[in-house]
């Protein structure tokens, strides 16, 4: 329990869902970019602040019954996404 503090200080997420929905959403995701990779799925990602600010963009993805395909924590502010049905990453 010593490292609890560490995950609830405002760190980089990747969250991948499956499901594809319009940008004008980020109002519901805490301001989480959002990136379609493709028809199928959708990438979050962005700064969440805390355990509890987390824990209520997953409960909007379960109460909008998108599956969630991944979920990745970034320690360090600079991540760049890659997907293949992308033909240039995306730097943030």
């Amino acid at each position: 329990m010593g490292n609890s503090r560490k995950y609830d200080q405002p760190c980089n997420y990747e969250i991948q869902v499956r499901g594809s929905f319009d940008p004008k959403w980020a109002d519901w995701f805490d301001g989480l970019t959002i990136l379609s990779l493709g028809e199928t799925d959708t990438l979050l990602t962005g700064i969440i602040i805390d355990q509890a600010a987390l824990h209520g963009v997953l409960a909007v993805i379960r109460t909008l019954k998108l599956p969630l395909l991944s979920l990745h924590r970034t320690e360090n502010s600079q991540m760049v996404i890659a997907s293949p049905n992308l033909d240039i990453p995306f730097t943030r």
